[in-house]
């Protein structure tokens, strides 16, 4: 065991197993041994490639569809384009970038916002935008944002906040533990809190014993904090992640490293932690705040924002090499077999306020 599965361990002698979400918690924001702590995750020498990081692409169009949601709102002056989640702050920066080019208006009275809980991914963001046009701030939280009509995007954010299990024992939803094996090692249980049959999806009654449902009341949480924002400031978001957008049973609780799957135990701290999240319930929550709530894949989203396009133009002045590289991102970012239909997206509005490419916007 190293450092942080050792005091893990320790808690679990002295207190009791632990849920999956406080594992997770630990394991990725322990202040000493987390894994968001102590590791560099994206690019191609970390443990994942993100949307932003395959290509410029990806972040133009993203801030395409924040002028048009800013517009679509009224053009509100002194508007906050925030981002949740930034990683090294390649999604800011190509937003930045491309929204001074096709949104001068928005820019002169927006001010540029990153929400970063980890002062060494504050860093890096700082380092990564010095120069990109902007001033730009630092928040620790949401709630120290602006009081002004929030723009907001996120990307593989949601994933990352932790998550409850249940799974189904003789017609009862108990939660799953994290407790410690007779060799030492950590193994999962079952604890003794109970999900309530109106919180499940429908039938499931009907699934047989060890069935896993998962909820994740954090990130409800996180959305909730959103949509009050936007709905009483105004503004909209957008979110990317890989999940599904209707409410499912099953285990999805997995570990990477070295963008590879890894035992959820083997090295904490040492390995991502993450599960697929459900959109559907987001959705609900920004719904319950009065909102309206736009779901579609990557792809579905990324095509209709005009990928393909986008990658003709940047092609034409390019050689060869370039234009399949090119082709290449086009592939990873929208291909059925890549990010195209794992990854999905959901934009939450104002009621009336509609952004392309979802339904009912122009």
């Amino acid at each position: 065991m190293n450092s942080l599965a050792e005091r893990i361990a320790g808690q679990i002698r002295a207190a009791g197993p632990l849920s999956v979400a406080d594992y997770m918690a630990i394991c990725l924001f322990d202040p000493e041994d987390g894994y968001y702590t102590n590791r560099e995750p994206f690019g191609a020498a970390g443990d994942f490639v993100t949307a932003p990081e395959v290509s410029q692409m990806f972040g133009e169009l993203v801030a395409v569809w924040l002028s048009e949601a800013w517009r679509a709102a009224g053009c509100p002056p002194e508007a906050t384009v925030a981002e949740v989640g930034p990683g090294r702050g390649t999604l800011m920066k190509d937003m930045a970038r491309t929204l001074r080019r096709i949104a001068p208006d928005l820019c002169a009275g927006a001010g540029f916002a990153l929400v970063e809980a980890s002062p060494r991914l504050a860093a890096v963001q700082r380092a990564t935008l010095a120069g990109a046009g902007p001033d730009f701030t630092w928040h620790d939280t949401l709630d120290s944002l602006p009081d002004a009509p929030l723009f907001i995007v996120g990307n593989e954010i949601f994933d990352a906040l932790p998550l409850r299990q249940f799974v189904k024992r003789d017609g009862r939803w108990l939660e799953r533990a994290i407790g410690l094996g007779d060799n030492g090692g950590f193994i999962f249980g079952i604890g003794t809190a109970t999900l309530a049959a109106d919180a499940l999806p429908p039938g499931a009654a009907s699934k047989p014993d060890g069935t896993v449902f998962e909820i994740a009341p954090v990130r409800e949480a996180m959305m909730a904090m959103i949509g009050a924002r936007i709905a009483r400031r105004g503004g909209a978001g957008i979110f990317f992640d890989y999940g599904h957008l209707a409410p499912g049973f099953g285990d999805t609780f997995q570990a990477v490293r070295r963008h590879r799957g890894a035992d959820v135990f083997g090295d904490p701290g040492q390995a991502d932690l993450t599960s697929h999240v459900d959109f559907a319930a987001l959705a609900r929550v920004a719904q319950a705040h009065g909102l309206q709530a736009e779901m579609s894949t990557q792809a579905e989203f990324l095509l209709g924002m005009g990928l393909l396009e986008r990658a003709g133009r940047l092609g034409q002045a390019a050689d060869e090499t370039a234009r399949e590289k090119i082709a290449s991102e086009v592939e990873r970012l929208a291909g059925p077999d890549q990010m195209g239909d794992l990854f999905k997206v959901l934009a939450v509005l104002p009621t009336g306020v509609d952004a392309p490419p979802f339904p009912g916007a122009s």
